[in-house]
């Protein structure tokens, strides 16, 4: 049986790796103001450390 928590942790870093290539590939080229573009960067830095996160728990779960 799959373990859901393993699961669980591995959509979530699916769905921030996609939202993390949107910002940096379209968002933050598509902004129109310095205030915008600081947002999406911001935001960026953010999925970034949950990345990071999510692969040190996964890392843990699977041992």
């Amino acid at each position: 049986m799959e373990n859901n928590n393993i699961h669980n942790l591995t959509t979530q870093f699916v769905q921030e790796s996609k939202s993390l290539w949107r910002i940096k590939k379209l968002y933050i080229k598509d902004a129109k103001s310095k205030e915008v573009k600081a947002f999406w960067t911001k935001l960026a830095k953010e999925k970034e450390s949950h990345l990071k996160d999510l692969k040190k728990f996964l890392k843990t779960e699977l041992k």
